[in-house]
């Protein structure tokens, strides 16, 4: 388990639930944001916020990484991560890279699940509880 991994994992267990009013967790482990900027001041730190609410991520953010050689070795990272069994890992993606290459202007963006923000606003604890599609919900034997 790589450090990132293993501070999602306290992240999740410890703290995750405790954070009912809005809150921006920001400045992620490198290893946790492979598609991430750097931060400017802290190297092993990525641009990435996610907002917090009533216990649940209900967005995501981050400046996209546009350095392709940045981006390849972390792609590398994320594939040793995944040889080892981490099934979060993300795969080389050679063609993104070379689009990279090409000059990916700099972008930024910010998704907030509409999911997440249903259950929110109507007080449910299970994300099943609010997706339309029936294969995502629990099968109930009678």
């Amino acid at each position: 388990m790589g450090k990132g991994k293993l501070i999602d994992e306290i992240f999740g267990e410890k703290c995750e639930g405790n954070y009912i009013q809005p809150t921006f967790i920001t400045d992620y482990p490198i290893e946790m944001s492979p598609l991430s900027k750097r931060h400017r001041n802290n190297p092993e730190l990525t641009e990435r916020f996610e907002l917090m609410v009533n216990g649940k991520e209900l967005a995501n953010a981050y400046s996209e990484l546009n350095d392709p050689i940045d981006q390849l070795e972390r792609f590398q990272e994320q594939l040793k991560l995944s040889e080892k069994g981490d099934d979060e890992a993300m795969h080389i993606d050679m063609d993104f890279v070379r689009s990279l290459e090409y000059g990916m202007p700099p972008t930024s963006g910010m998704g907030i699940g509409m999911d997440r923000l249903v259950m929110l606003m109507t007080g449910q604890q299970a994300i099943q509880e609010v997706l339309f599609f029936p294969q995502m919900k629990p099968i109930i034997s009678e």
